[in-house]
């Protein structure tokens, strides 16, 4: 099944507007998308200017076996847009198979 895991910066000042952005995103991600599992997590050691946030996607296998398609990805990129201004630089989209479950 395919995941995709996104990993960004976040600027320590700007945290509470990006988990009040992109909480709201994933719900409306999840609204759109029946099966759709999205959390958002951060990284437990923080620096002192900036933090690395990762959002993952993840699909129920009975709303679809292969996980995350291609046309269900292209939404969440079109859906995190308005993030973009909000973050210390670019999203980065790592994608991962499950071996076993």
């Amino acid at each position: 099944m395919r995941e995709l895991f996104v990993y960004y910066r976040v600027r320590v000042a700007d945290t509470a507007a990006v988990q009040a952005a992109a909480q709201a995103m994933q719900a409306q991600l999840r609204a759109q998308h029946p099966g759709l599992i999205a959390r958002l997590m951060r990284r437990a050691d923080v620096p002192a200017a900036n933090e690395t946030w990762m959002e993952t996607y993840a699909v129920d296998p009975a709303h679809a076996a292969d996980g995350v398609n291609a046309a269900l990805e292209a939404a969440i990129d079109r859906a995190a847009i308005a993030l973009q201004p909000l973050l210390a630089g670019p999203r980065h989209t790592e994608v991962f198979i499950a071996c076993a479950s």
